[in-house]
């Protein structure tokens, strides 16, 4: 398995990739994670970090062949071997969609510009060598026809293994995830700060923290909305079993694996109609609340979920049912294929 490893961050693909090696080795194959520290900036080091993934000799190791490597995201892919297949997390997003908006990187001068079309070629070549190509979600592999023109099957995986159970409702909204500008939580704050009576508990940390935590205080949000940092998976899935709903609306998200452990825990997701990923299961009325992105559509749909209480353990029964279809058993038989 091979994944960029930026140092001390622990997320979503980080979760996938540890994982996908464990349920490899119940099943009785070798597998073992190669990470290599990633950083993409200044300038030109995101071509540096592309280059040094292209040297790795993943072949053999100590005179023994290995089989197959399964790259993730960029610049994993970036690695040479006969039996590459690559199960897409996503592509360097900035030279992409998010290019010249706020969260991009490349800047109008012609060395820039030059840059990211560079990363487009080594995508292009790079995914082309792969033997299988998968993608996380309709989202990546949509975005990946677009950008290359490869074609990639479609293969969710499950998310982390908790303790997923339902409770009552304590009236909360839950928000789980790193802290960054793209994850939006922001959006979430405005809506608390619009209806009196909505809590918000946010876990999770990230470099959006200091920010967030200085909106919620601007508005007046001081009891009503609660930063935890990270938290531990025992106290994870006790939040999941008391909230009301799950908020997770980022910007045109890859995949997103909260919405699969709110649904495990029966509790419906509160998303927005740019959120990408999620939208692939997250259905308006039928497992959960899809909104346009702003505080007053969020804080309508929050408000209408605790003055329902019926209909939403509905949606997130709804969700649950989807939720356990997506199997690690079925997922390494595709894979692996």
């Amino acid at each position: 398995m091979c994944r960029p490893q930026v140092p001390f961050v622990r997320g979503g693909a980080e979760l996938f990739t540890d994982t996908l090696v464990e349920e490899l080795r119940t099943r009785g194959h070798e597998a073992e994670l190669v990470t290599v520290p990633f950083k993409w900036y200044p300038g030109a080091r995101v071509l540096t970090q592309a280059f040094l993934w292209r040297l790795l000799d993943l072949e053999e190791a100590d005179g023994r062949r290995i089989d197959l490597v399964v790259a993730t995201k960029f610049p994993s892919y970036l690695v040479r071997h006969p039996e590459k297949r690559v199960w897409l997390v996503h592509q360097f997003r900035q030279a992409y969609e998010l290019d010249r908006t706020e969260l991009g990187q490349f800047g109008e001068s012609a060395e820039e510009r030059a840059l990211r079309r560079r990363v487009q070629a080594l995508d292009r070549v790079a995914l082309g060598e792969a033997t299988r190509l998968f993608a996380t979600s309709r989202n990546v592999a949509d975005r990946l026809e677009r950008s290359t023109g490869l074609v990639a099957e479609v293969l969710p995986h499950p998310p982390q293994a908790l303790d997923y159970r339902c409770e009552a409702s304590e009236g909360f909204v839950l928000s789980v995830g790193r802290l960054d500008r793209a994850k939006r939580v922001d959006l979430l704050l405005e809506a608390a700060a619009l209806d009196a009576s909505l809590e918000v508990v946010v876990a999770g940390d990230g470099p959006d923290r200091r920010r967030l935590e200085t909106l919620a205080r601007d508005r007046g949000l001081d009891g009503r909305a609660r930063f935890l940092g990270r938290v531990a998976e025992d106290e994870l899935a006790d939040l999941y079993a008391r909230c009301l709903a799950v908020y997770y609306a980022p910007v045109d998200e890859d995949f997103g694996m909260v919405p699969y452990e709110a649904f495990l825990a029966q509790k419906p997701v509160l998303t927005t109609t740019d959120a990408g990923g999620p939208l692939e299961v997250v259905t308006d009325g039928v497992t959960g609340r899809v909104v346009a992105p702003e505080p007053l559509a969020l804080s309508e749909a929050a408000r209408w979920l605790r003055a329902h209480p019926q209909e939403a353990a509905a949606l997130g029964r709804a969700g649950r049912a989807l939720a356990v279809t997506v199997t690690w058993e079925r997922a390494i038989e595709r894979l692996l294929s």
